[in-house]
């Protein structure tokens, strides 16, 4: 009977050497795998790297793009408001002669009429151009010119 203790605790250690064998197989398959993957991750990396310092470059060149074009609108929309300005002056100045030249046309329309210093009447330009022509037209056919 001891015997027999001994054969079955060394079946046991065997059997359990079987099993620790295929489980140890078992593990290098897996640790072999984990290699493989190590080995694409670190080029998934490498790529990852790249494209990042690609993505940086293109970042700075768009804020050098950006920082150009905001200073050349800001010279544009600077010179935009200065003809802006120049505009509206020179408006201003052909209503003054606009209503210049209706005063004329008035005078002119009735020459025993006093010519006086009355204040303008707030007139659209087109409105004063109109009159001043239908003014001009009738003096000319006054004097038997045809218009």
């Amino acid at each position: 009977m001891n015997h027999s203790i001994g054969l079955m605790i060394e079946i046991l250690v065997a059997v359990l050497l079987v099993v620790t064998i295929g489980y140890c197989m078992l593990l290098n398959k897996r640790l072999l795998r984990l290699r493989a993957d190590e080995q694409s991750l670190k080029a998934t990396i490498g790529e990852l790297i790249t494209a990042t310092e690609i993505a940086e470059r293109a970042i700075g060149g768009l804020k050098h793009t950006v920082r150009d074009v905001n200073e050349n609108l800001g010279d544009q929309i600077a010179a935009a408001a200065d003809l802006s300005d120049r505009l509206i002056r020179q408006l201003a100045e052909g209503d003054a002669v606009l209503g210049r030249l209706s005063r004329i046309a008035v005078a002119a329309r009735s020459p025993h009429a006093p010519v006086t210093a009355a204040p303008e009447p707030r007139v659209s330009a087109a409105k004063a151009a109109a009159a001043a022509t239908q003014a001009f037209a009738e003096r000319r056919r006054a004097s038997g010119i045809a218009a």
